[in-house]
């Protein structure tokens, strides 16, 4: 039986139904692309590694509950994860790295650059990450992946454009037409984008 034949969804639908080789074949078909973007976030190969397989452990374990959701747009969805994954381990690697004060005469936690935000300022943060996150799920997928793989991923427009097989003006082009299309949608919803 060739699965590489079958779509994602109808490769999705037959691994939930309990046929294991399927999701070899989506990881197989997504690698490149996932453990890139992953790869060119964190620029470190045993971190990409592990945060790959985290990203299709937290998918597997997706698909077994049954919340994914978004039919067809399943790299997007696969992703998105990678990118919270990512940050995940961003933020405990910020956690980790500690400062110390005796090694100066300064006193650095005494410093507006080491003050923690109040919690109004990060409520309304995390709000404004949030909605533009929503904003971005209603461009067409070749905008919307354009976005995660620049702003999300860091990734250089080369890279984007060797990434998805387009040229580097196609790439800039995707990328000027998703920004005039957030701009119309956060016209369209009212939505305001400010602390």
């Amino acid at each position: 039986m060739n699965l590489t034949s079958y779509s994602d969804q109808e490769l999705i639908e037959r691994f939930i139904k309990g046929e294991k080789a399927c999701m070899e074949t989506l990881i197989q078909r997504h690698k490149k692309k996932v453990y890139s973007y992953i790869l060119i976030t964190v620029k470190n190969t045993h971190v990409a590694d592990d945060l790959f397989q985290d990203t299709f452990i937290k998918v597997i374990n997706s698909l077994k509950c049954g919340t994914y959701t978004d039919k067809g747009k399943f790299i997007s969805w696969v992703i998105r994860i990678a990118h919270n994954i990512t940050i995940d381990y961003f933020r405990k690697e910020k956690n980790l790295n500690t400062c110390s004060n005796d090694d100066t005469e300064l006193d650095l936690f005494n410093s507006e650059k080491f003050s923690d935000e109040n919690i109004e300022d990060k409520i309304v943060g995390e709000q404004i990450v949030s909605d533009i996150k929503t904003l971005i799920d209603y461009l067409p997928a070749e905008q919307k992946d354009i976005i995660m793989m620049r702003h999300y991923g860091g990734m250089s427009f080369k890279d984007i454009a060797e990434q998805t097989n387009v040229s580097i003006n196609t790439a800039l082009g995707r990328m000027r037409y998703a920004l005039i299309n957030l701009r119309r949608i956060v016209e369209e919803k009212n939505v305001i984008l400010t602390k």
